[in-house]
């Protein structure tokens, strides 16, 4: 890698064989030493972002500022604990994969293009089809690339530090930048909830009433 100092050191996923006392000795080991600055989280679920803060506290330790999520508009089943947990806890949510794989990326326009042309991918933009065409053509009366929009609609939430984005072209970078100035009105927010529904809230209230 080529660094001697590490400023956002990420565990991929939850290791379940491994007590927190245990990581958090070595990951307090690691910043003291001053190889890295903070300590972020992959792939958690709710309890486990609430579990390693509080075995963090007991330790007198920061423990996790950072968690990293799938989380786009066809795949938002962290609003249910994960959301509300990097809430409590201050944690940045930094959503991967925010065009689900290029889904949401104009891909009715490009189904020809790359992966898209796979077998697989055609399924999947065959089961969605109906959904795509009312995005992109919401996304046209907007103005706007569908994959900017995309991102736009997680920059709107509150809790979301930044997406990983993975532009192949200028243009696509340039794209992703526009993004940041895009401001989604409350009605296309609630249209855009409509095409893409979520798990219903947050967790209780999502499925107890």
């Amino acid at each position: 890698m080529q660094t001697d100092h590490i400023d956002l050191y990420q565990m991929h996923h939850i290791d379940r064989k491994t007590p927190w006392e245990e990581i958090w000795q070595a990951m307090e080991q690691l910043v003291r030493e001053g190889k890295v600055s903070y300590i972020g989280s992959s792939n958690f679920a709710g309890w486990d972002i609430a579990t390693a803060q509080c075995a963090a506290t007991t330790r007198h330790f920061l423990g996790l500022v950072a968690e990293q999520s799938l989380y786009n508009l066809n795949a938002r089943t962290i609003e249910l604990e994960v959301i509300p947990a990097c809430r409590h806890y201050g944690l940045g949510l930094i959503p991967w994969s925010p065009l689900h794989g290029g889904l949401l990326g104009g891909v009715l326009r490009k189904t020809s293009e790359g992966r898209r042309a796979e077998k697989r991918k055609q399924q999947e933009i065959e089961q969605h089809r109906s959904k795509l065409e009312a995005y992109e053509a919401l996304c046209q009366d907007l103005g706007e690339e569908p994959a900017d929009v995309a991102l736009a609609w997680l920059l709107h939430n509150p809790v979301v530090t930044a997406p990983i984005i993975g532009p192949r072209t200028v243009e696509q970078l340039a794209g992703s930048l526009r993004a940041v100035d895009i401001i989604l009105s409350d009605e296309t927010m609630k249209r855009l909830d409509a095409m893409w529904p979520g798990p219903g809230g947050e967790a209780p209230t999502a499925y107890a009433w």
